[in-house]
């Protein structure tokens, strides 16, 4: 037997001005091809109430209690990465109350949770985050030209093979980048190319394969010679080398003030250091 066929509002207007124009319940049934009890109940709630509308019903009850769905959040926001499975264990032991995980979803979503992928960040130490501290504070007021005198530099790892465990963890709109709904990994975990490369404002280098280990004297000789040092030419007398803090351009600090580069162009490494990470 197929599934009763509901009326929309405007179908009950209708199904109402018929049969108040004199048209029995039958032909309005007819008209509106549904069961002719359907037309019974609406003139007899009409005649009742002076609504088409239905009733709101209870609904279902719901399986928890409030303290249970306090219970739940509280866990989800303990453990963002837990997962309705455990969350659902945890409850049954702490209150023997066995619900479907389902049902621990759906109170997530009551509670505006919602499944999504960490944000990742670089694991940052107390160090490291008072040094970005220092070099915004130091740099705060810069104007856009003198920001257009640095030239950037950075090595940078391509990772071949990605371990994606698709962790997931609850968060509500808003809370992307707290800490409890961030995952941290430490880089370059399997395979990788490196490569070099340094740009400012207008200029930027040629990307550099860099292969094996890179030591002073070839961060020197494969980098800046054929490849800083000239950009910086281009840049003019108040360019500036941004270096990155690498063990090779640090090895190269003192020839870069030293040589191979004339007085009004020289390569001031020292005129900013990068933070680190």
């Amino acid at each position: 037997m197929p599934p009763r066929r509901k009326l929309n509002e405007f179908e009950r207007g209708r199904a109402v001005a018929w049969f108040q124009d004199g048209v029995p319940k039958r032909e309005v049934a007819r008209r509106l091809h549904v069961s002719i009890s359907v037309i019974v109940r609406l003139i007899k709630r009409f005649t009742a109430t002076g609504r088409v509308q239905e009733r709101r019903r209870p609904g279902r009850p719901k399986k928890t209690t409030p303290r249970e769905d306090r219970l739940i959040e509280r866990l989800a926001m303990q453990t963002r990465t837990a997962s309705s499975s455990i969350i659902r264990r945890q409850l049954r032991v702490a209150t023997n109350t066995n619900i479907s995980q389902q049902t621990i979803r759906n109170r997530f979503h009551g509670f505006n949770l919602r499944s999504r992928r960490p944000s990742v960040r670089p694991r940052l130490t107390s160090a490291h985050r008072a040094a970005r501290r220092a070099f915004c504070r130091r740099h705060v007021r810069w104007t856009r030209q003198q920001w257009s005198q640095v030239l950037f530099s950075d090595e940078s790892r391509f990772t071949l093979n990605h371990n994606d465990d698709r962790l997931r963890v609850w968060r509500r709109q808003g809370e992307r980048y707290i800490d409890a709904t961030v995952q941290e990994k430490v880089a370059f975990g399997g395979g990788y190319v490196m490569v070099w490369g340094a740009f400012s404002l207008h200029h930027r280098t040629s990307l550099f394969h860099v292969q094996g280990n890179l030591t002073g004297l070839r961060y020197r000789d494969e980098i800046l010679r054929p490849l800083a040092v000239p950009t910086l030419q281009q840049m003019g007398p108040q360019a500036v080398y941004q270096d990155d803090n690498a063990r090779g351009s640090l090895e190269s600090t003192e020839w870069s003030g030293q040589h191979a580069v004339p007085i009004s162009t020289r390569l001031r490494t020292s005129g900013m250091s990068w933070i680190a990470k």
